[in-house]
């Protein structure tokens, strides 16, 4: 049996945030070969590609988790209908300098939880768009917005009974697609 291990990206630096919470349960849904390693981010100095030459140490930490992961997940909330800025510090730094991006040829899945009704559909789009021109695959189907509301967290942390069906599914086909991307 094979072992993966999977980089987290938590788009959210809020202590209660409903991703961290979210991805955490999101572990739980997986098989014991698959290790998720959440992604310190809010430690990234802002990019200025000045910089690129002589890249700060959480930066390369953070390209060097990236390039030993065999799959990414980005677990996102919306800010203002697009991507937290501090992700999208964060994919800029380990996607540079141009030639050198940490993402290449990696497989992602996308997923997020608001208290909104659209969850995260306009920030998954956005990141997806970015996704896709540094050449990272990312599971299009099936889409995962979800919604923030009483029930949806188990008092374990993990996924409520009335979701768990749902994220399950979500999480069965994420995993295949590392699987097939590792080559397995």
């Amino acid at each position: 049996m094979s072992q993966y291990t999977i980089a987290v990206l938590v788009g959210s630096l809020r202590k209660d945030s409903f991703n961290k919470q979210l991805a955490a349960a999101l572990a739980k849904l997986a098989p014991p070969e698959f290790e998720f390693r959440t992604s310190r981010i809010d430690d990234l100095p802002l990019y200025n590609q000045d910089d690129d030459a002589r890249q700060a140490e959480p930066v390369l930490r953070l390209k060097s988790e990236i390039r030993e992961a065999d799959g990414l997940l980005f677990v996102t909330p919306e800010y203002n209908r697009s991507i937290p800025g501090v992700l999208k510090n964060a994919i800029d730094h380990a996607s540079r300098p141009y030639g050198q991006s940490a993402f290449a040829g990696k497989a992602a899945g996308v997923i997020g939880i608001s208290v909104g009704t659209i969850g995260t559909a306009l920030a998954q789009q956005h990141l997806r768009n970015v996704l896709a021109y540094l050449d990272v695959a990312v599971l299009g189907q099936p889409e995962a917005f979800l919604q923030a509301k009483e029930g949806f967290f188990a008092g374990d942390g993990g996924v409520g009974e009335a979701s768990r069906e749902f994220v399950q599914g979500w999480m069965d086909k994420y995993l295949a697609f590392v699987r097939k991307h590792a080559g397995d």
